[in-house]
C-alpha cells in the first residue's frame, strides 16, 4: 500500500511538470499563460512558440502519462488500484500542475499517454474515429475530445474489466469538469445559442491539450 500511495504522489509530480511553459519560456523568455489561449498545453505552444515546438510538448506531456503508468506499475509494482489512481493523478497533476499554482492545460495528451499503457485497444477506436470527425468538423482538438467519449463504451464491449470502465470514466469527468469555464467562456464570447456552435467549432480556436 506504501509503494502505491508513493506511486500516486510521483504520477502526480509527473504529470505537473509545466512543459508548455517550460519550453515557452526557453523559446522566447514568455510566459504561456499570458499569450494566445492562455492554455498551458502543446495547442498554444504550437501557434505561439512554433510547429516543432508544440509538436515536442504534446509528445512529453503524453509521455508523463506513460511514464506515471510505468513507475506505479512496474517499478513501485503497485496494486492494480493504485495503479490507475497513479493514472489519474498525472492527468490531474497536468490539469492542475502545483508548479504553476494549479493552472495547466486541458489534459488530453497526457489522458492519451495514460491510455496508451492501460486501454490501448480502445485509444486505437478513439484514434479511427478522430480521424473520421477530422474530416467532418476540420478540429483536430474539438475530434479528438469527442472520440474520447468512446472509450467507456468500447471498454465495456472490448471486455474491459469493469475496473477500468469506471476508470475511464472518471477520467473523462475530470477533462469534462476542467473543460466547463471554456464553455461558459464561449457562450459568453458567442452571445447567441445560434453562435456557440460556431465559436466551440471555430478552426482557429487557440487551445492546449
Amino acid at each position: 500500500m506504501v509503494n502505491g500511495i508513493i506511486g500516486v504522489v510521483i504520477a502526480y509530480l509527473i504529470g505537473a511538470i509545466p512543459t508548455a511553459y517550460i519550453v515557452t519560456r526557453l523559446a522566447n523568455g514568455k510566459d504561456i499563460r499570458r499569450v494566445g489561449g492562455g492554455n498551458v498545453g502543446a495547442r498554444n505552444v504550437f501557434h505561439e512558440v512554433g510547429k516543432w515546438a508544440g509538436v515536442g510538448v504534446g509528445i512529453f506531456d503524453a509521455g508523463k502519462g506513460v511514464a506515471a503508468v510505468a513507475i506505479s506499475s512496474w517499478l513501485l509494482d503497485s496494486p492494480q488500484f493504485f495503479v490507475l489512481a497513479a493514472a489519474l493523478a498525472a492527468v490531474i497533476g497536468h490539469i492542475w500542475p502545483v508548479y504553476l499554482k494549479f493552472t495547466g492545460g486541458n489534459g488530453l495528451a497526457t489522458s492519451i499517454g495514460v491510455l496508451a499503457m492501460l486501454m490501448s485497444r480502445e485509444l486505437l477506436i478513439v484514434i479511427a474515429l478522430t480521424i473520421l470527425l477530422i474530416v467532418i468538423t476540420r478540429n483536430p482538438v474539438l475530434s479528438v475530445n469527442i472520440s474520447l467519449l468512446s472509450v467507456p463504451i468500447s471498454g465495456w464491449f472490448l471486455e474491459k474489466s469493469w475496473v477500468f470502465v469506471i476508470f475511464s470514466v472518471v477520467l473523462l469527468l475530470i477533462m469534462i469538469v476542467n473543460f466547463i469555464p471554456t464553455a461558459r467562456a464561449a457562450m459568453v464570447k458567442a452571445g447567441s445559442k445560434e453562435n456557440l456552435s460556431a465559436e466551440l467549432l471555430r478552426k482557429d480556436k487557440t487551445g492546449g491539450e
